[in-house]
């Protein structure tokens, strides 16, 4: 219908011409057509008048164009990850204060609500992990898929969930380990639920709403202890039509607009907190548990202070490297089945070590020669290469001693 409805429109237009005053509104966003069409809709009834046009970018690449100067001049950002909106923040790219009147919006809202867990194809016959650390059992190898943190800010939200509840050095030895399970790094957050759907593996580590907004195709379970956090959209600077944006905002928070993010393509939870009471039985209960009592409050300024460093670091440990980390980890559980034990310590131990303190992660994301700059790219600075260079090859290092560790273990065993 949507389709049909945006078609009857333009028809309209080049027959008759844009309608006297028309004016544009602008949003880039991370969020899929399935979902944004909702809300153009719901515009399009309210603003007959106005035509809206919404870029879908991801994450990384759509805070690299605000960075950048918002060149296209966009009027809204409208995103899932919490840091991309501090490090927007930090650099002065959102809207005045003021900007929508004493009894408008602010120039950020935050407007649902999420979390992060797995998912399985509702037809799976696959146990269902019930714990991330479930994700580690051998019946999961090259069975999960995961986005890089480096193409997405919700699984680089994930990722920091992760860091954040069990500490630098332990939340990177999981990650770590979860590479031995792994069978692919999709592009886009988007990729691992539509992979699951086509059977490309089985298990996806995802956000929510891109498992329940699958409708009956997908199962999802949150990961425990459970961080809840708020979606957020921003008003940006260098947007031409600011008094549009607010409308777009009070539509967004509006009851209408926290309803309509229940709709099935959408399947978010509102961020009202009377609307959520109204429609509880609609809920997850975990969700109304966390909100409630939250057992640990996800940090995004601690996330966005370490945002590089996260990023290159899991390119560098895991994506790069996946093929060469899964075989080791594969050669390991190997040794292991066959009554090796405290041999393989050390094995494990460098396996799982990250080359770089918690401290350092801070330090270097400031100092690197592009600042807050979120994701890694080729042409970087000379000092930036430098430290990647150095970073690969200790890296590069705990593999070779990892290979040789288990190739002398190999031989004996054999002898």
């Amino acid at each position: 219908m949507n389709c049909m409805r945006r078609l009857w429109i333009l028809l309209l237009m080049v027959l008759f011409g844009t309608p006297l005053g028309a004016k544009d509104l602008t949003i880039l966003t991370s969020f899929p057509s399935d979902m944004t069409d909702v809300f153009e809709s719901l515009w399009q009834d309210a603003k007959p008048r106005t035509r809206i046009q919404v870029l879908n970018k991801n994450t990384i690449s759509a805070v690299e164009e605000i960075q950048q100067g918002n060149a296209r001049a966009f009027d809204l950002f409208w995103a899932s990850s919490p840091e991309a909106f501090v490090l927007l923040v930090r650099d002065d790219r959102f809207a005045d204060a003021a900007v929508c009147g004493p009894d408008g919006p602010a120039p950020i809202e935050a407007f649902a609500v999420s979390s992060v867990g797995w998912s399985r194809r509702s037809d799976s016959t696959l146990f269902m992990p019930g714990s991330w650390n479930d994700l580690l059992l051998p019946v999961y190898r090259d069975r999960i898929a995961m986005a890089r943190p480096a193409r997405s800010g919700t699984m680089h939200l994930l990722v920091e969930q992760l860091l954040q509840v069990r500490g630098w050095d332990e939340g990177w030895a999981y990650l770590l380990e979860l590479a031995g399970n792994l069978s692919t790094l999709t592009a886009r957050s988007h990729g691992v639920p539509d992979g699951l759907i086509n059977r490309r593996f089985d298990i996806g580590l995802m956000i929510d709403f891109l498992s329940t907004s699958r409708g009956e195709a997908l199962q999802f379970k949150y990961g425990r202890p459970m961080m809840t956090f708020s979606a957020q959209i921003g008003i940006l600077k260098g947007g031409t039509n600011p008094d549009l944006a607010c409308a777009f905002v009070e539509m967004l928070l509006s009851r209408s607009g926290q309803l309509a993010l229940r709709h099935p393509n959408v399947s978010r939870i509102p961020i009202d907190a009377q609307i959520r009471a109204e429609i509880s039985a609609t809920i997850p209960p975990e969700i109304t548990a966390d909100l409630k009592l939250p057992w640990l409050e996800y940090d995004p300024e601690l996330s966005a202070d370490r945002y590089w460093a996260v990023n290159a670091l899991f390119d560098l440990m895991i994506a790069d490297v996946l093929v060469e980390r899964r075989a080791l980890w594969r050669r390991y559980h190997a040794l292991k089945n066959q009554g090796f034990g405290a041999e393989l310590d050390r094995v494990h131990q460098l396996l799982t070590k990250v080359p770089i303190s918690e401290r350092a992660a801070t330090e270097v994301s400031y100092s690197a020669a592009t600042g807050l700059r979120p994701s890694v790219q080729p042409a970087t600075g000379s000092d930036e290469r430098k430290l990647l260079d150095g970073w690969r090859q200790e890296i590069r290092e705990l593999l070779a001693l990892a290979a040789a560790d288990l190739e002398a273990l190999e031989t004996s065993r054999d002898e």
